[in-house]
Order: C-alpha cells, then sequence, then structure tokens
C-alpha cells in the first residue's frame, strides 16, 4: 500500500535513516532557529529602546524641573535592563545541536521562566512609576516653594477643614494609594498586553511551528 505523504513526513522526522529525514529535520532546524533569532533580535532592540528612552527622560526631566521623576524612572529601568539581559544570556545558552523540537521546547520553557519573573516585576514597575511622577511633581519648584505646597496652601484656604497627614490632604492620599494599589493588582496584566503587542506574532508562529512537529511525531 503506498504511504501517504504525511506517514512520510512522519517517518522522515521521526526516523534518521529515512530518505526524506534530512529535508524535514533541515526545514524545521530553519523555522526553530528564523523564529528565536527574530525574537533574539527583537528583544535586544527593545532593551536598548528601554536604556535610550530612559537617558533621554532623565536629561529632559532636568530640564522641566522633574529631577527627582527622571533618576527614579532612569533607575527603575536601568534594573530591569539588567534583569532582563542577563535573561537573554541564559537564552544564548541553548543548544542549537539538538532536534529542532528540542530546540523550541527549550526556548518555550526560557520564555515562560521571562514572562513569570517581568510579570512579578511588574508588579513593582507601575506603582514605583506612578510614585516618581508623583514626588517629581510635588517637589518640582514653583516660583521658590515646591509645588506641592502650594497645590495645599491653595486647597486649605479654599477649604480650611481639610485634614492633613504629614501636611498631605488624607483624600490625596487615599486617591494615591487607591492608584497604586490597581497598579500593583493589574500590572501583570498590564505587562501580558504589552507582550503581545511586541511579540504576539512570534508567539503565534513558534506556537503554531511546535503543533506542526508534535502532529507529526504523534
Amino acid at each position: 500500500m503506498e504511504k501517504s505523504i504525511e506517514n512520510i513526513w512522519k517517518e522522515g522526522f521521526l526516523k534518521s535513516d529515512a530518505l526524506v529525514a534530512p529535508k524535514v529535520n533541515n526545514l524545521y532546524n530553519q523555522k526553530s532557529i528564523h523564529i528565536i533569532d527574530k525574537f533574539k533580535r527583537m528583544f535586544k532592540i527593545n532593551l536598548i529602546a528601554i536604556v535610550a528612552f530612559s537617558f533621554v527622560f532623565l536629561v529632559v526631566s532636568f530640564f522641566v524641573g522633574l529631577p527627582i521623576t527622571g533618576i527614579i524612572f532612569f533607575v527603575t529601568l536601568s534594573v530591569l535592563v539588567i534583569i532582563n539581559k542577563r535573561l537573554l544570556i541564559d537564552l544564548d545558552k541553548i543548544d542549537m545541536g539538538v532536534s529542532s523540537y528540542q530546540y523550541l521546547k527549550a526556548f518555550n520553557q526560557w520564555i515562560i521562566k521571562q514572562v513569570d519573573i517581568n510579570k512579578k516585576i511588574s508588579r513593582f514597575l507601575y506603582p514605583i512609576i506612578f510614585i516618581s511622577m508623583l514626588l517629581g511633581f510635588w517637589f518640582k519648584d514653583a516660583e521658590g516653594v515646591p509645588l506641592g505646597e502650594r497645590l495645599v496652601s491653595e486647597i486649605i484656604f479654599g477649604f480650611p477643614d481639610t485634614y492633613l497627614i504629614f501636611g498631605v490632604p488624607v483624600i490625596g492620599i487615599v486617591i494615591a494609594l487607591v492608584i497604586i494599589g490597581l497598579l500593583a493588582l493589574f500590572g501583570a496584566r498590564i505587562y501580558k498586553w504589552d507582550l503581545n503587542i511586541v511579540y504576539g506574532r512570534v508567539f503565534k508562529k513558534l506556537k503554531e511551528l511546535m503543533t506542526d512537529i508534535e502532529n507529526l511525531r504523534s
């Protein structure tokens, strides 16, 4: 009985001594390498963009009178880049000499680890960025007086019964804490949304390729 094309592909993929095995294996190896190389390029470009943006933001923050925001922002993003740079080193350690399926599985496991770490970081990253903006505007010079103090003075002038804690209206503290709490709560979701925008197509191709290989192996 003649073998179907699907069976020939299966045998070519599973049996190293089959006639079509080298072609099939080479095809999937090339696809695997292409997807991972594309991800590496995008990942490196993304890290460079973060470094460049944080540096430019730091310089601009001094010109617009928000140095506290710029410094905290720069340090926070620098830590983020350092952590992901170390993760990228682990990715480069994946053995390209193994089969395309094992190569993709190793890459997929790295992706899961990288996403999990960055989701945890995001629960702190977004609240820190928000706090840096609050501090920056609070201490921004407003004709010799910090902007925050000037705003509090105007609030007290209009609403004398306003209750203060450490010189800050309670309602302002409550609103800030609510926003910080929401950013911490939804930080991981915000990160996943951002991740899908940047790498969504690459992850989709990875999933499709792994599904194809698993179907051939079954």
